[in-house]
């Protein structure tokens, strides 16, 4: 396949047990979440994504055949939604449960977004709110391709990484990769409604859900303070820190806390899925 630019590839797998649960989700969801979250990927290095190829492991039933198009209209309308053709893969069946393995290529003019590219001074930005995701959000996951592209065409990114495991988990890959810290503003943290629910249910703060939940796939980004002007009237570009020397840090009106990377557990047989 020709390019214009630097070859992207991203592949994840899906299982169920771990990243879905066959009773509370349709196989056509199933299928748009696992095409989602590679396609996040994509986003996540500043890219374009071009083509995918699926690969399946369907449980063995005497539905198998309908349960196998659901799946693939799932797989197809979140590719189709950003003009995405599938050009292959392959099937198979086994008494186990289900497996969905998608593979994305895409591309990039330039060097792809990396997490090693955080500096001392940066400024933090996140494309939207976050938390309580496992109240349903994360089968209904909207990769931010077209806010990617906004973005790079508003202001230089340094690094970006999207929030599959949490924000302060993700972030702290971009810190752990780039060799420094970030120091957060509670107040600035947009926290989704459905935290603000699965906060009444789990007796832990909003925000604490807001940091710590997965699968929300927004981006998290950083860029120059110069840059970062430029961003001011960008919608889907919300500052939430700086970066700083070292450790990561929550800053609110009491004071400054020092805060642990926390995240997503891939175990549904947990109490709310590691959240």
């Amino acid at each position: 396949m020709p390019t214009t630019g630097k070859l992207l590839v991203t592949t994840d797998v899906l299982t169920q047990g771990i990243d879905f649960l066959l009773d509370q989700a349709s196989p056509r969801q199933i299928g748009r979440k696992a095409m989602a979250v590679n396609l996040s990927d994509i986003a996540a290095m500043g890219g374009r994504a071009t083509a995918a190829l699926v690969g399946l492991v369907l449980p063995q039933s005497p539905s198998i055949a309908e349960f196998a198009r659901e799946l693939y209209l799932g797989l197809e309308e979140m590719a189709g939604e950003f003009g995405i053709p599938i050009v292959g893969g392959d099937t198979n069946s086994w008494p186990g449960g289900l497996v969905v393995s998608v593979t994305v290529l895409g591309e990039r003019a330039g060097a792809p977004l990396l997490r090693s590219g955080a500096k001392l001074g940066d400024a933090i930005f996140i494309t939207g709110p976050c938390g309580g995701s496992i109240l349903g959000r994360h089968l209904n996951a909207r990769p931010r391709l077209n806010e990617i592209e906004q973005l790079i065409g508003s202001a230089t990114l340094n690094s970006c990484i999207d929030i599959s495991d949490g924000l302060t988990a993700d972030l702290g890959h971009i810190l752990d990769a780039s060799g420094c810290g970030a120091m957060l503003d509670a107040d600035a943290i947009p926290i989704h409604p459905d935290a603000q629910l699965l906060a009444r249910q789990s007796g832990t703060s909003p925000l604490h859900h807001a940091l710590t939940d997965g699968e929300d796939f927004e981006l998290i980004f950083t860029t120059s303070e110069a840059e970062a002007v430029k961003l001011i009237n960008v919608p889907h570009a919300i500052r939430i820190g700086t970066i700083v020397e070292s450790g990561l840090w929550l800053r609110d009106s009491t004071g400054v806390t020092p805060l642990q990377p926390q995240g997503w557990t891939h175990d549904f047989t947990r109490p709310n899925h590691g959240q």
